[in-house]
């Protein structure tokens, strides 16, 4: 019997995701995939600016930038006229912006840095089965040849998708619904006057102001390339039947799936239909690329995992994909939990350490297929908040843990993020030694849990190297150490490294007292926020995370 660490069961961006974060940490794990190759259609095409911050961590953000479409917003039209330009402009503070990139360009180049760790994806390797107790699980693959073995792993992820065997093996409900509608999806060149780089909504509106039928095209690499989706007429209806037979009415159903025909697939005939009727300009489809028939189902799981077995992405959540934020919510999911058992392996982490998996991603998984419920049918714009509330939203920038068990309690003080929340970046800091400035995500990216301390004085840092040893000592060595300064401070000598605001960002975004730290987890949430920060002021924050 063959033995892994961790055995993914899927190769779509989560398991991709979950594999690179295990592997870059030194974790062994194993990726199987019962596909021979990726699928070369453009599933998910939406990136979000917080997916973007993740990749710099994992340093594939370079290759996604080169591979990506800057999306600049979308152009929203009722009955032929023009309803909204919706500009999707975030804060100058904000890193990244909304892009779009096709599914099989993320797994590539998620697949090429996760073979610098070393690691790959097993092709034509389904899991059957599998079966747990308190040591571990043993699973039973089927492999390319068709033979069938075992592998025993300390611990199972299921980032196998809508019909995940994992999630039907452990018994997890999957509760929700179906949308009556079913879309044709396709992938082709448009050949309108529209600007480029803008998202297009048009609808149809009946009498009483119901969408009656709906064109949506999203902007791909590509000259003039775009991703159609649309209502499907009646001679492709799919009625009740599913790909997968368990009921789960959800993805590619028809045309090309999985490498292989699977009913009738649109034809370039039945895109022109669509707009001919629903385009805002005059436009002619060309050189279709694939086609399928899509159905939309809306369920989440009651639990995240049971024992040593996880699920994530799909295979814990689906909903429409109103705002694209399936994808980038199940890489999130990979993130949160790859770390904390990346920690569990070591032997440093709390016990109940990995309990935190579904305590923070489940309810983010409710509110994201909540919101694209109704974002489906009333469209993003018709959200209550004001613009930049909304658009932070979208970009998944605003997701965070404040009732998390690993959140030590605090309040923001005078502003800047509070414990639970994402760790803004800033620019301008020094290093004593370096020509040129830095951004706080640079420093970040060469650690997991990085201490932060900020002092106007010297008697504001005179705890610093006390605390620093600490910390260090309670988390195992696991973290880095960073003091913060003003650009004219001088708290006299630290035997740690220094960092000036050299441009006040720090402390404009972050809003710190004399003498606070600031404790960032792996994963770019703040699991601390503490001041004064004195000695032992972080060991409950340290003992929520490490074992003692």
């Amino acid at each position: 019997m063959a033995h892994s660490e961790v055995l993914i069961a899927g190769a779509g961006p989560v398991g991709l995701t979950a594999a690179l974060e295990l592997r870059r940490r030194g974790v062994a794990c194993r990726l199987v995939d019962r596909l021979p190759k990726r699928l070369p259609y453009a599933k998910a095409v939406g990136v979000q600016p917080r997916t973007f911050e993740l990749w710099e961590r994992q340093g594939v953000a370079r290759a996604a930038l080169d591979a990506a479409l800057p999306l600049r917003g979308q152009l929203v039209y009722a009955n032929g006229t023009e309803q909204a330009r919706i500009e999707l402009a975030l804060p100058p503070r904000v890193p990244y912006g909304f892009a779009c990139l096709p599914q099989y360009d993320t797994e590539r180049v998620l697949e090429e840095r996760l073979a610098r760790f070393g690691g790959g994806v097993e092709r034509r390797t389904e899991l059957l089965s599998f079966v747990q107790d308190t040591d571990g699980v043993t699973s039973r693959l089927r492999t390319a040849s068709g033979a069938e073995t075992e592998v025993r792993s300390r611990y199972l992820l299921g980032c196998d998708g809508a019909h995940s065997v994992v999630r039907k093996t452990l018994g997890l409900s999957f509760e929700g619904g179906a949308l009556p509608e079913e879309y044709m999806l396709a992938d082709v060149e448009l050949d309108w006057d529209l600007p480029a780089g803008y998202a297009v909504r048009s609808t149809h509106l009946d009498g009483a102001g119901a969408v009656d039928d709906l064109l949506v095209c999203v902007p791909l690499p590509g000259r003039c390339r775009y991703r159609t989706s649309m209502r499907v007429p009646p001679e492709l209806s799919l009625g009740r039947r599913t790909a997968g037979g368990d009921g789960v009415a959800h993805g590619m159903e028809a045309g090309v799936v999985h490498g292989m025909e699977a009913g009738p697939a649109p034809a370039l005939e039945h895109i022109q239909a669509v707009l001919d009727r629903l385009s805002p300009r005059p436009a002619t489809a060309a050189a279709m690329r694939w086609s399928s028939v899509f159905r939309i189902s809306h369920r989440i799981v009651d639990r995240y995992g049971e024992g040593r077995v996880f699920v994530a992405g799909d295979a814990a959540h689906i909903h429409p994909p109103t705002g694209a934020q399936g994808m980038n919510t199940g890489i999130q999911d990979a993130c949160d939990l790859a770390w904390k058992l990346a920690l569990a392996l070591s032997g440093d982490a709390e016990p109940k350490l990995l309990e935190s998996y579904d305590a923070e991603r489940r309810p983010v998984g409710e509110e994201v297929v909540g919101r694209t419920l109704r974002n489906a049918a009333r469209g993003v714009r018709a959200d209550a908040d004001d613009p930049e509330t909304v658009l932070l939203r979208e970009a998944q920038l605003l997701i965070a843990y404040p009732d998390s068990p690993l959140v030590e309690p605090g309040p923001a003080g005078g502003g800047g993020p509070a414990p639970g929340d994402r760790a803004p970046d800033c620019g301008g800091l020094r290093d004593p030694i370096a020509a040129f400035p830095l951004r706080l995500y640079d420093v970040l990216r060469e650690h997991d849990h990085v201490l932060l301390l900020y002092a106007d004085t010297a008697d504001g840092a005179r705890h610093f190297a006390a605390l620093a040893e600490e910390a260090a000592r309670l988390a195992h060595g696991r973290l880095g150490v960073y003091g913060v300064l003003p650009e004219a401070a001088d708290p006299g000598h630290l035997p740690l490294p220094v960092l000036r605001d050299g441009r006040g960002e720090f402390r404009a975004r972050y809003a710190p007292a004399d003498g606070t730290a600031f404790l960032v987890r792996p994963d770019g949430y703040l699991g601390a926020r503490v001041s004064p920060a004195a000695p032992g002021a972080l060991a409950g924050a340290l003992a929520r995370v490490f074992a003692g």
